[in-house]
């Protein structure tokens, strides 16, 4: 009798729609246009293009406008079709895109930073335009007379920006790893908190204004959730990535989150589980298990004439163990760490397969990826790279 075949199980996993090539130097942000079949990105080439699907299938620029300095950055609102572009020399120049995206007009530049322009938000709903800068200033300007509302300095350059329309919160991470929490009135700002997690500098920020949660990557290769609404400080650590997190996306309809980073990695990770926070390191001089000294600890090593041993720690239960006693590795996914960490042996034995089931799914973009845009009716996902390329993926495979 011929042995039956058992069908593969179908991998589902994003799939290529679109390569959108160019651009001379890196595209720095690119947004897709709603309802159309479009792009718009800025790069380091010092260019503005609209991207256009044509007959042939491919994307040609409808617009290809060179600015006076490299694009870093970009906000486009499609309700008013206003295209905000931050500079490299600090200005802010603003736009209006036609209807048929075949030509924008200029409207105003506001003079924002004395030098980079790092992120920017415009806020309709309070003709509010933000802005970060590579001068460690965060300001706020009037959309409508171009005159600045107010600023604050930061403690370091900020690479994350983020505003709650509600609560007039913004958030703001910088690159020494602290993120800022500050509320802004018309004219003045006040420091409602700093909170600091991460060991790298913040690289990204997504705000989730449902849930009240804060989003963070970073350079340490991983994403905090923090639960802002909560208000009881809870920090949930993720784990997925091999180099720094520099892109983060919220699809609030499915409670997930898609991380990208300079691995090449699209995480998605299901937030609508029940996770768990990871334990503080504790500090002891013997190993919390067997009892043996740390090298450091010279008294118990000449009572006990034993050398002293190197300190590790449980990354389930936080307790400080030596390396005989935490020989095991285990994946713990509730808690944010999908990749295998140590964990002392007691610990290892209690873990379920249960808990050690992904909530996450890990695809290659096959390029380093700087910036993200979904497109949440279509399910479509942006992704721009250090290669010069634009990429759109169809994620309703993976986001559903």
């Amino acid at each position: 009798m011929a042995a039956e075949i058992q069908p593969k199980p179908l991998t589902r996993k994003p799939i290529l729609l679109q390569r959108v090539e160019g651009s001379q130097e890196v595209v720095n942000m690119a947004v897709i246009v709603p309802k159309e079949e479009g792009v718009i990105s800025v790069s380091e080439d010092r260019t503005v293009r609209v991207w256009l699907k044509r007959d042939s299938g491919q994307y040609w620029p409808s617009i290809y406008q060179v600015m006076p300095s490299p694009c870093s950055c970009m906000s486009f609102n499609p309700e008013t079709r206003r295209l905000s572009i931050g500079l490299d020399n600090g200005t802010i120049s603003e736009f209006i895109l036609s209807e048929d995206y075949n030509k924008m007009t200029p409207v105003k530049n506001y003079q924002a930073h004395q030098s980079r322009v790092t992120m920017i938000l415009f806020v309709l709903e309070l003709e509010w335009v933000l802005s970060t800068g590579q001068d460690k200033q965060f300001a706020w300007h009037c959309s409508e007379s171009g005159q600045r509302l107010g600023g604050y300095r930061t403690s370091a350059v900020a690479s994350g920006l983020q505003f709650d329309v509600e609560t007039r919160h913004v958030f703001i991470g910088d690159q020494s790893g602290q993120v800022t929490i500050l509320k802004l009135e018309q004219d003045s700002c006040t420091l409602v908190t700093t909170f600091r997690g991460h060991t790298g500098g913040v690289t990204a920020l997504c705000w989730d204004p449902v849930q009240r949660v804060l989003f963070s990557g970073s350079s340490d290769h991983s994403v905090i959730m923090w639960d802002i609404g909560g208000r009881k400080g809870t920090a949930i650590e993720l784990q997925g990535h091999n180099d720094k997190v520099q892109a983060l996306s919220y699809v609030q309809h499915t409670r997930q989150l898609i991380s990208c980073g300079g691995d090449g990695g699209i995480v998605v990770w299901d937030m609508d589980v029940e996770r768990q926070e990871t334990p503080e390191w504790l500090d002891s001089d013997s190993c919390q298990k067997c009892d043996q000294p740390f090298f450091w600890n010279f008294k118990q090593m000449w009572d006990s004439k034993k050398i002293g041993l190197r300190q590790h720690h449980c990354r389930k239960c936080g307790k400080a163990v030596c390396g005989k006693c935490s020989s095991k590795r285990s994946s713990i996914p509730l808690m944010g760490f999908e990749f295998e960490v140590r964990v002392c042996d007691s610990c290892h034995e209690a873990i379920t397969d249960e808990e050690r089931a992904p909530t996450a799914t890990f695809h290659d973009s096959k390029h380093n990826i700087v910036h993200v845009h979904f497109d949440a009716t279509r399910g479509w996902l942006l992704t721009s790279g250090t290669d010069k390329v634009i990429k759109l993926w169809d994620m309703t495979p993976v986001v559903s």
